[in-house]
């Protein structure tokens, strides 16, 4: 995996580079059973360099320990590798990833899912769901079961956390949040019964 994110950390397939303080590549355990992937590094993981730290990455933590799943124990990743922003003043406002960013980028996270070869994998948000299932792929409609992918047989498409963050209430943050954890429990189960 080491060679991989080198050769990841030299990309230039398309012009995210320019702008993004450097490549976010996946991180966890090689032997991990379950790998989350998301949409792209935000402004606290491209400058940190590591993925899921930032606001999102600390809600997914905490979904994940109440739903009984070691974060310790999985591959963490992103379907595209550097951040894409526009600037908001002195802030670094997140822009969504074009379809050309996406393609750029594939090869890498096929990489490192052929490397890992998981029990189970998770897709957090539609940019993730629909660079592995492809378009037609909806979360909203198709959250909650596990269905097959080119990856993986058990691939599990849920919301990302980012967007519980955006929720225009506390109420609406409560339930989608409780909503997100229930998803996060199934792909628990399924951990379970794939050993």
């Amino acid at each position: 995996m080491h060679k991989l994110q080198a050769a990841a950390a030299k990309c230039k397939a398309c012009p995210l580079y320019k702008n993004a303080t450097q490549t976010v590549f996946g991180e966890g355990t090689r032997n991990a059973k379950l790998v989350l992937v998301g949409e792209q590094p935000g402004d606290r993981e491209d400058r940190a360099g590591r993925p899921f730290v930032g606001p999102a990455g600390k809600l997914l933590d905490r979904a994940l320990e109440e739903a009984g799943i070691d974060r310790q124990e999985t591959y963490v990743t992103n379907a595209v590798k550097h951040f894409k922003w526009e600037p908001r003043g002195k802030r670094r406002l997140h822009k969504k990833p074009s379809s050309r960013d996406i393609a750029a980028c594939k090869p890498w996270l096929e990489a490192e899912l052929q490397a890992i070869a998981p029990r189970v994998l998770v897709l957090l948000g539609s940019t993730a769901a629909q660079t592995i299932l492809g378009s037609k792929v909806r979360v909203l409609r198709d959250r909650g079961h596990a269905m097959p992918s080119e990856y993986c047989q058990k691939t599990f498409v849920t919301v990302h956390p980012s967007s519980l963050l955006r929720a225009p209430d506390e109420e609406s943050r409560d339930r989608n949040y409780a909503e997100f954890v229930a998803d996060l429990k199934k792909v628990a189960r399924l951990l379970r019964s794939a050993d």
